[in-house]
């Protein structure tokens, strides 16, 4: 009798300490980010509920249905990585790196789908490995650079890094794929800054970039060597002369600045936007999907989708102040850099100050990958700032 009731007080203690544990862990969750995502998300929907009700007939909520799908699916994988500890992330880092080579290496093996080979078909679900790829990108770099926290100021640390950064974009470039290899090239920047390599190698890097960049546009094409496609050298230098040829290779930017003039302050609504509705506007729900979005809801939510951006990146950054180690830290900047990297270009695209590269607009363009990897992502932040909040 009394074995019986000594096991019972000790499972109760059990008990108590677990739902005071869960409740802890519950408290010290970013609430600011996690709300801020979910309206940036809701807000998506809604947006793409507008901008696709005319694209399929008889079925005016067949993206948004689709979009929903992916959103459920997100959530889940961003509860999953909310409750992993990072620390798992950094001692498999070099698992983590040649899965994520492996799995973009085998799209360019596999069948091409829509004239490119980017994404992997299981049947029920098809995605794209360079989008989950991004996430998986950094946490392996991030685990490489603090494994050699102390080795940061030699070269040969700096040199094997990009070495090892070179292998998954030089894979993602031959899908073909610039744009995700544009994001993979931010993102390393953005780890070996918050890493604290010394700014010398930072800036020989830099002087490399602009010097490949120039090489690639201008130098080896001239001399009869291009290495990039007819559409995407078009696509890299057509903005910085949008007013040539609109009618061909400048198509895309005229008719997407003409969508945002149109929507003014206010918008002109879901039925009376034009650009979107009569299709002028070409990938109205994935490229230039905030050009959509300007024209039906103007300025005014055009704006408020910016700040709500604004809220994600503010909170992202802090998470990265309070990692409890140099890993999380730098995962935490990777990740968030690689976000406002892909923001910033989506938008300047569509208003003809960036290069057309793409770039989906993370949680609002129509794609379950990119969804669901930036949710994912999201839940990785949520978990540095859990385990950063409990070692204060």
């Amino acid at each position: 009798m009394v074995d019986y009731a000594t096991n019972s007080r000790a499972a109760a203690r059990a008990r108590r300490r677990e739902a005071a544990e869960v409740a802890s862990f519950v408290r010290r969750l970013d609430w600011i980010l996690i709300g801020s995502v979910a309206v940036l998300v809701g807000y998506g929907l809604w947006a793409i509920a507008g901008i696709t009700r005319h694209d399929v007939a008889g079925n005016q909520g067949y993206y948004l249905t689709r979009q929903s799908v992916y959103v459920v699916i997100g959530v889940l994988g961003l509860l999953v990585a909310a409750l992993i500890d990072p620390d798992l992330y950094r001692t498999r880092w070099r698992l983590i790196f040649g899965g994520t080579c492996g799995m973009i290496a085998l799209v360019l093996l596999a069948g091409p789908i829509r004239g490119s080979r980017r994404w992997l078909d299981l049947g029920f679900f098809r995605f794209q490995p360079s989008e989950f790829g991004k996430v998986l990108f950094v946490l392996a770099l991030a685990g490489f650079l603090a494994e050699r926290s102390r080795r940061l100021n030699e070269v040969r640390t700096t040199l094997t890094m990009l070495g090892l950064a070179a292998i998954p974009i030089f894979l993602v470039f031959l899908q073909p794929d610039f744009g995700s290899a544009l994001v993979y090239c931010a993102a390393v920047g953005a780890v070996l800054f918050v890493a604290g390599t010394p700014w010398t190698h930072i800036a020989a890097i830099a002087a490399g970039v602009v010097a490949l960049a120039v090489l690639v546009l201008g130098a080896l094409p001239a001399a009869g060597v291009p290495i990039l496609k007819d559409y995407q050298q078009q696509r890299l230098t057509s903005f910085l002369n949008p007013s040539h040829d609109p009618g061909g290779t400048t198509y895309n930017i005229t008719q997407s600045k003409n969508a945002i003039g149109a929507g003014q302050l206010r918008g002109r609504g879901v039925d009376n936007a034009t650009q979107t509705t009569l299709n002028f506007l070409p990938e109205h729900h994935t490229d230039f999907v905030f050009a959509s979005l300007a024209e039906e809801r103007g300025f005014v939510g055009a704006a408020l989708l910016l700040m709500l951006y604004l809220l994600v990146v503010w909170r992202g950054l802090r998470i990265v102040t309070l990692a409890r180690d140099p890993f999380s830290a730098i995962v935490a900047g990777g990740l968030m850099f690689a976000l406002l990297f892909q923001i910033f270009v989506n938008v300047g695209m569509t208003m003809g100050i960036a290069p057309i590269t793409g770039i989906p607009l993370p949680f609002v363009s129509v794609g379950g990958s990119s969804m669901i990897a930036n949710l994912i992502a999201i839940g990785i932040l949520l978990s540095i700032h859990v385990r950063a909040r409990r070692r204060r």
